[in-house]
């Protein structure tokens, strides 16, 4: 698959996913399970592929210009 997530979106999902894993690690809340959603962005930002970007037509990352992107 092509790549669709850029640099700062991957940075984002890291953060993101992170954060949702320690909620559901460190938190007393009865719905702390909800933080293993962090799991997917955590996944997305490793591979550089997000299929819901994908399913839209959707890419965070910079268009190639110049010469060699016409190759």
């Amino acid at each position: 698959m092509k790549t669709n997530v850029g640099k700062i979106d991957r940075a984002l999902r890291v953060l993101l996913g992170l954060a949702l894993l320690a909620f559901a690690f460190f938190s007393g809340h009865p719905y702390a399970w909800i933080g293993y959603i962090g799991i997917v962005p955590l996944v997305t930002a490793v591979v550089g592929v997000c299929p819901v970007y994908s399913l839209f037509g959707i890419s965070s990352c910079p268009i190639k210009t110049g010469s060699r992107a016409m190759r």
